[in-house]
Parts: structure tokens; C-alpha cells; sequence
């Protein structure tokens, strides 16, 4: 064997092989002649920084310089992309183009492997912090967890949990217009998290339930009259405004059982929504949806 093969192998093991021990390592076979290898490069550096704290790292191989390690894979053309992990290639990348197909390939590569991610770890690290902030946050300190939530953003700007909590104390404190900020900047890979979900319903709830003037007034027109549907709705929205999830359900949950379809489905679509903006896991959420089920379905 070279001097040159030799080095090679031992870049190999000290860029790859080590670094694949724990984490996924993304091969891409180029070459500089290679057009196809030019379009694709940039698309693969910008998903792996995006999965970097996820535990993914990039290699570039020249099989032009490196022919030796092409050949081991037994490349036959280019651009060639392979995930190697713990040594062993696990998965052929190359059929992906986009960022999505790439996105998506490494997602599920990822939820089979046990890959200690920075972010996982950071996240561990943070939970207690992050408990306490939703505490303070339940508790009705919303300027105080709007606080705990801001500090934990500097530490972990980009984990899901600080985000939706952060955006939900900006709410619960009224600041809607910094909470709507911070959604509209969620990276896209953090999108579709259930507690960012919850962060956008509990959002899209504080803009059309709002304050009620005379909430005594509204309660006083929906006893005279337990049919007016737009009083009760109204009536829900200030309830929930004023945290009063029990009352708010109790109305919506009324005014389906009394026309489910008043209004394109209006009371419906609001409980659900507070349902989310509440969190699907939470024991309320469920005894509530038995009873709307009673409603729709007994």
C-alpha cells in the first residue's frame, strides 16, 4: 500500500469512522468535474447544519483524490450518498434530491438509531429549568415565566419546548404581537412539534377571544336566553379569556348540542382549538372530548 493510500485510510477512520461511533455520518462522493455533484452539495451542507444538533455530520469525498475509499464503497458514479453509523453504512441517500427527500431519509434513519443528539442532551440538561417555567406559567405569573422562558431561549434558541413555552407566556401576558414573532420564526423542522402546535392554537385563540366588557351582561342574556347562540359564543370567548376553561366548554358544548352546524361549525371549531391550545395530552382535554363525544355521537 502508498504512503498516499495509507493516509487516506487513516483520514478515513479519523473523519468518518471515529465520528461515526456516535453520531450519522453523510458521505458525499464528488468530483469537481462533476455538474450534478455541484447542485446537489449545497442542498446536503444546508440539511446538515440544520440536523447538526441532531447528531449529524457531513464528508466530502473526491473520488478523484481519493479513489481508494471509492473504491471500498464500490462507487460507480457520482454524486454518490451514503449514511454511515458505528462503522457501517446504514442507508443510500443518493435517490433524495431535495431538502425534504433528504429531511425526510434522515428522520427516519435517526428514530432507529441511538444517536445521543446535542440537542437531546442540551434538552435533558434544561428540563428542570423548563418545569419550572410552566409551573410559574400555570400558576398565572406570565410576566415571571415570559422571563424563565427568555433566558432558557438563549440557552436552547432552537428547542421546541422553550419556543412554545416562550410563545404561550408572551400570550398569557398579552404580548401577542412577540409571541406571533416567535412562531413565525420556528425552524421548519420544529414546525409541526405538538407544543408548538399548541403555542399557535392558544395564539389563534387570544386573537378572537378576547376581554368581554360586560361579562355579567352576556351571562344575564344567555340565562334569559339559552338559544342565543351568538351570546354564548361570545360569552365562551370571554370566559376563556379570563381562564375559565370549565365555563367556556360548558357554553361551546351547548351550543353544539343545540346546532352543531350553527355558524359553519363555529362552537366546534373553538373548543377544539382551546382543546389544543390547553395540550391533547392533558386529563381535562380527554374528559372533555368524552363529553363532546356524548354530544356529537349519543
Amino acid at each position: 500500500m502508498s504512503a498516499a493510500d495509507q493516509e487516506a485510510i487513516e483520514t478515513f477512520k479519523r473523519d468518518v469512522i471515529e465520528p461515526s461511533m456516535d453520531a450519522l455520518v453523510i458521505l458525499d462522493f464528488w468530483a469537481e468535474w462533476c455538474g450534478p455533484c455541484k447542485q446537489l452539495t449545497p442542498v446536503l451542507e444546508k440539511v446538515a447544519a440544520a440536523y447538526a444538533g441532531k447528531g449529524v455530520k457531513l464528508v466530502k469525498i473526491n473520488v478523484d483524490e481519493q479513489k481508494l475509499i471509492a473504491a471500498q464503497f464500490r462507487v460507480q458514479s457520482i454524486p454518490t450518498v451514503y449514511a454511515v453509523f458505528q462503522g457501517q453504512l446504514v442507508a443510500d441517500l443518493t435517490p433524495a434530491r431535495t431538502e425534504s427527500q433528504i429531511g425526510q431519509m434522515l428522520d427516519q434513519i435517526l428514530r432507529q438509531l441511538p444517536i445521543q443528539s446535542s440537542e437531546a442532551a442540551l434538552h435533558d440538561d434544561i428540563a428542570p429549568l423548563i418545569a419550572m417555567g410552566e409551573e410559574v406559567l400555570d400558576g398565572g405569573d406570565a410576566e415571571r415565566a415570559v422571563s424563565i422562558f427568555a433566558q432558557l431561549a438563549e440557552m436552547a434558541p432552537e428547542d421546541p419546548h422553550v419556543i412554545a413555552g416562550h410563545a404561550r407566556a408572551l400570550i398569557a401576558a398579552g404580548r401577542t404581537d412577540e409571541a406571533q414573532a416567535i412562531l413565525d420564526a420556528v425552524p421548519e423542522d420544529k414546525a409541526k412539534d405538538a407544543g408548538i402546535a399548541r403555542a399557535r392554537a392558544a395564539l389563534a385563540l387570544a386573537g378572537e377571544a378576547g376581554p368581554v366588557d360586560d361579562l355579567a351582561g352576556l351571562k344575564a342574556r344567555v340565562a334569559a336566553n339559552p338559544d342565543d347562540q351568538d351570546a354564548r359564543y361570545e360569552l365562551a370567548g370571554g370566559l376563556m379569556a379570563t381562564g375559565d376553561r370549565d365555563g367556556a366548554a360548558d357554553l361551546l358544548l351547548g351550543s353544539i348540542q343545540r346546532d352543531r352546524e350553527w355558524n359553519e361549525g363555529a362552537a366546534r371549531k373553538r373548543l377544539l382549538t382551546l382543546f389544543e391550545a390547553t395540550g391533547l395530552e392533558d386529563p381535562w382535554v380527554a374528559a372533555q372530548r368524552r363529553r363532546l363525544s356524548a354530544v356529537l355521537f349519543g
